[in-house]
């Protein structure tokens, strides 16, 4: 039976601290800008689309 490998420890990023630290109006409020940009996005690849 081989022996388990130990884990890699790696340096963190300013995204998982922010995943681990954030209080839940934090994260809230980063996830509605995040999909309200990418609902704009959306919207126009549809707009785009609808015009060929």
């Amino acid at each position: 039976m081989a022996a388990p490998q130990k884990l890699k420890t790696v340096k963190s990023t300013p995204f998982s601290d922010f995943v681990r630290n954030a209080t839940f109006e934090e994260k809230e409020r980063v996830y509605l800008e995040v999909m309200e940009k990418a609902w704009a996005r959306q919207e126009k690849i549809i707009e785009q689309a609808r015009k060929m």
